[in-house]
């Protein structure tokens, strides 16, 4: 290969860390992948891990790659890294992490904090939003920290997100991509930099704006991979690091979702439906868009926290059989749990399921709940299983419906990427209850691969994202829509789902005030 046509993508995400090598038509070269714990807790609802177990992944993830092919780290241009989304690190000022990180998953609140105040305060009281900010300052890790380890805070050189404390592993430099910033920051999401100094989340997240990290755009330049680094992971001392964005921003990239009317569905643990926009657009009113991988572009999202956790769940608790006999023939699980699906009809026989598996911030509120209405005699774990797959796919209808009315932009094709894409009954199901041809992109590491066209575009190996994307993404399984299904689908969706939380809500509300879970 020649000298400068590949690129080397790290993604590190919650159950792994991948090291990944594209060349400029998008194939995947090269792979190595560690596993990780994604977190150990100390306490109920803690989710804790400490920075070295990523870093060391990083480097042993590299190691093995060179291992593989001694020659390949010749060809490499450059560098991209995307990580987990909103976990945290606090460092001191040589970059040494002063705690373990908070994982994403961590759900520690800090109650009792002082309400943002005077205009904004008001502003918030007015339109009903006072509870969500609330709810936003008492989830933020950073007030936790500075309320009951105020030591720490003390210390804190600065506070990063992962993908800052991978940058400043890689390069010495204590720099972040603006596409990584998605979480409790005190970020301007409109202007995709650090809030001015009278915007409301100063109130929310007090702290000193030296303790956050310079921002570039993606596609720009981070540094340089620097010598230590280089003995730690066998990356050519110098190639330069370019900025990507957050694992799902990088996902839409890399499944080919350019234009808006193209939705990407990520069936990870966190489920979500995305669409880029060029124009800022709050799909719920005053809850942000996030930033994209691409430069000045929005990600507009719709999540289902802890989305696909349920299939893990699912399996983990009632699919013992299914994961022993996948072992002793030696092929995949999805392959017997999708016999499990397809033996039960469209519509699970009335067995219908409201994902809402963790707290809101609007919609759902904070007091949602998961549901499951509809029981009978006839069923069994195979439409509990696929009343699951059903559920997560209305909620992420909804998500599309919503994103629509607010762009004013239909989404006439879907892309799916993510663990559960894996599934072929997932995928089926998904187009059947949209109704729209519903696609995977050509490999499944598709947010490496959005991090790599951020790379090629950056270091002018194609010279802007719709040539990048034109050439490193394309379309593999196409799954169509059965008509008859999405019928049974479409009755369902607007004559039951769609009014399943308006009807429970009042007994979500009774069951928060009776059992105090959630807090207020």
């Amino acid at each position: 290969m020649s000298k400068g046509e590949l690129i080397l993508s790290i993604d590190n995400g919650t159950q792994s860390v991948r090291a990944l090598i594209f060349d400029l038509q998008g194939n995947l070269v090269a792979k190595s992948r560690i596993a990780i714990e994604p977190y150990f807790s100390t306490k109920p609802g803690l989710a804790e891990q400490h920075p070295k177990v990523f870093w060391q992944a990083v480097c042993k993830a590299c190691q093995t790659l060179w291992k593989t092919n001694k020659k390949l780290k010749e060809s490499i241009a450059g560098v991209a890294v995307t990580t987990q989304r909103s976990t945290v690190i606090n460092v001191d000022q040589q970059g040494k992490p002063l705690r373990p990180a908070i994982v994403w998953l961590d759900q520690r609140r800090t109650l009792g904090l002082k309400p943002v105040g005077g205009l904004w305060g008001l502003l918030f009281k007015v339109s009903g939003m006072s509870e969500t900010v609330a709810y936003l300052q008492s989830e933020a890790e950073a007030n936790w920290i500075r309320t009951y380890q105020p030591d720490i805070w003390e210390a804190t050189h600065k506070y990063l997100y992962l993908s800052g404390y991978l940058t400043h592993k890689l390069t010495g430099k204590f720099v972040d991509s603006v596409g990584c910033q998605v979480g409790y920051m005190p970020f301007d999401y409109k202007k995709q930099t650090w809030a001015n100094k009278l915007d409301w989340k100063w109130q929310a997240l007090p702290m000193d704006s030296a303790i956050l990290p310079d921002l570039v755009q993606p596609a720009q330049h981070l540094g340089e991979i620097t010598k230590e680094a280089s003995e730690e992971t066998g990356i050519p001392a110098g190639l330069p690091l370019i900025a990507a964005a957050a694992d799902k921003a990088c996902e839409v990239i890399g499944a080919g979702c350019l234009d808006p009317h193209i939705g990407c569905l990520s069936f990870g643990t966190t489920a979500t439906i995305n669409t880029t926009h060029k124009k800022y657009i709050e799909v719920i009113p005053l809850i942000p868009p996030y930033p994209a991988a691409i430069p000045g572009s929005y990600s507009l999202e719709i999540q289902i926290y802890r989305g696909f956790w349920m299939v893990g769940w699912f399996k983990q608790e009632f699919g013992h059989n299914e994961l022993r006999l996948a072992k002793e023939r030696n092929i995949e699980p999805e392959d017997l749990f999708d016999d499990l699906v397809n033996s039960v009809p469209p519509g699970s026989q009335g067995l219908v399921l409201q994902p809402y598996w963790s707290p809101g911030l609007k919609v759902p509120g904070p007091e949602a709940k998961g549901a499951i209405i509809g029981f009978g005699d006839v069923h069994t774990r195979a439409h509990f299983y696929r009343s699951i797959l059903e559920g997560l796919a209305y909620g992420l209808l909804e998500g599309a419906k919503r994103t629509t009315r607010r762009s004013k932009l239909p989404i006439t094709e879907i892309r799916v990427a993510g663990g559960g894409s894996q599934s072929n009954a997932a995928m089926q199901i998904t187009a059947d209850i949209f109704g729209i041809p519903t696609a995977k992109p050509h490999v499944y590491e598709a947010s490496g691969l959005g991090a790599a066209i951020d790379a090629a575009v950056g270091l002018g190996l194609h010279p802007d994202f719709k040539t990048a994307m034109a050439e490193m993404t394309r379309i593999g399984s196409t799954f169509e829509p059965d008509t008859q299904n999405h019928e049974i689908y479409d009755a369902l969706y607007h004559k039951v789902y769609c009014k399943m939380y308006k009807r429970l809500q009042p007994l979500y509300e009774q069951i928060r005030d009776i059992t105090g879970y959630p807090a207020r």
